[in-house]
């Protein structure tokens, strides 16, 4: 490490230790609340998937959902002369509760990557933005391909990060099997769509799962869209819809529309969302809970392995506010044109 690094470095984590009112950021210490609150907000408006979704803090490590969608119609009239009326929770809580599971973040940064970048005025940035950009790509990634929560994880033998955490998709397959297709009748584990096929195309499996698999009050709300893989779709039906943001900037990018429409519903395409599935959904029915006041984080230089590590963990939870707003398909095979 470079003496203009050192320097650099240092005021880095003293930087660090006065936000967090810590005296050695080496030990392990509790980010502060406000800090937490600045860092996920800074991760989430780095993706324009999260900055769709809900990103929020709870108090427990579980307990029930937010409710953050009405659950169906409230309307209705009594007959006062004969009953009382009965008025009704309208925010949709499903019997299914969460649970944060201890994720770890933990990333290490080489002295030479250091010595290139403290010649630049916004050292601490470069260093803060490498670490929660590439921790919102993971979150994203363990929504859409997790399906347990091991104690130790093995990205060798998951790179999808498949063991950190449940996410979205398999709380669908857990908790809502009835709103999931994953197979035809034409042929076991796999939904055939054209000619001969389970379906003729992707518009009529479409509309067929959102009228027999979305609760009726959903089914025409315009804030529904299809979630699908790069398979289903060509990619030159996918303009990005944040074409004016520099790309240096944010991750915006993440999140692409396309042109077309499968089943009369906007198709959107989002990063490591399984290739040949799709899923119907609202995006602000999908949630990210992470417990408030629970971040913890230890920085220390490891000189015998020439970097800097981070040490840092969150408890996380992934979300589906209210199954009866979505349905997914799955094992999804095109006929050759």
């Amino acid at each position: 490490m470079r003496k203009e690094t050192r320097q650099a470095y240092e005021k880095y984590a003293a930087q660090i230790a006065k936000l967090n009112d810590t005296g050695d950021v080496s030990k392990k210490f509790a980010v502060e609340p406000t800090v937490q609150q600045r860092l996920e907000t800074k991760m989430h408006e780095s993706s324009e998937f999260l900055k769709r979704i809900n990103v929020l803090p709870v108090t427990e490590l579980e307990g029930e959902k937010l409710g953050l969608s009405v659950s169906g119609p409230i309307a209705s009239r009594t007959d006062t002369t004969k009953a009382a009326r009965q008025p009704i929770d309208p925010t949709a809580l499903d019997s299914n509760r969460y649970r944060c599971e201890k994720t770890d973040y933990d990333t290490a940064i080489p002295y030479r990557k250091l010595d290139m970048w403290a010649k630049f005025a916004d050292f601490q940035q470069r260093i803060r933005d490498v670490i929660l950009n590439q921790g919102a790509l993971d979150r994203i990634m363990i929504g859409w391909n997790g399906v347990k929560a091991a104690a130790t994880t093995d990205r060798q033998a998951n790179p999808l990060l498949q063991d950190v955490n449940i996410g979205w998709l398999q709380q669908y397959r857990e908790r809502a099997a009835q709103r999931v297709l994953h197979e035809g009748a034409k042929q076991a584990g796999k939904v055939l769509v054209g000619k001969a096929g389970d379906y003729e195309n992707l518009d009529a499996l479409v509309m067929d799962i959102v009228s027999s698999m979305i609760d009726p009050w959903f089914q025409e709300d315009t804030g529904l869209v299809v979630i699908c893989g790069r398979e289903l779709l060509h990619d030159k039906y996918f303009p990005i819809v944040n074409a004016t943001q520099a790309p240096t900037e944010r991750l915006a990018a993440d999140l692409i529309v396309s042109q077309k429409r499968i089943g009369n519903l906007p198709a959107v395409r989002v990063p490591f969302f399984p290739k040949r599935a799709l899923m119907v959904t609202k995006l602000s029915n999908l949630s990210i809970y992470y417990q408030e006041g629970a971040r913890r984080r230890t920085l220390k230089e490891v000189p015998e392995r020439d970097r800097i590590e981070n040490y840092e963990s969150s408890n996380d939870a992934y979300v589906v506010e209210d199954f009866g707003c979505g349905c997914v398909a799955e094992n999804i095979e095109l006929a050759a044109a």
